[in-house]
């Protein structure tokens, strides 16, 4: 009963980490759509000033999404937190055999 558990723990566990690659993707994809639409906007709206304001907003949105202050943090951070919990698993199974 314990190595279906174990199997069953592991490929949840890789499944999570997969989960946070997918997260840390969609951090970037994020990142990158403001870019673009500033690009977009200032491409075709430069000569209105409330339009050259959005760009930038959205400048400074997409380069801290993209820089990944906010995605690189998050995925370090739960990456860090399931190498943690994948220790204190293979511990725990190494203990019940």
């Amino acid at each position: 009963m314990t190595g279906n558990s174990d199997t069953r723990d592991t490929l949840a566990l890789e499944r999570t980490r997969m989960a946070n690659e997918r997260t840390f993707l969609a951090y970037i994809r994020t990142g990158l759509s403001l870019l673009a639409a500033a690009a977009v906007l200032f491409q075709f709206f430069s000569k209105i000033n409330s339009y050259v304001a959005t760009v930038w907003v959205l400048v400074v949105l997409g380069v801290l999404v993209l820089v990944l202050v906010i995605g690189l943090l998050r995925f370090y951070t739960v990456k860090a937190e399931l190498n943690r919990y994948a220790v204190s698993l293979e511990d725990l199974q190494a203990s019940n055999k």
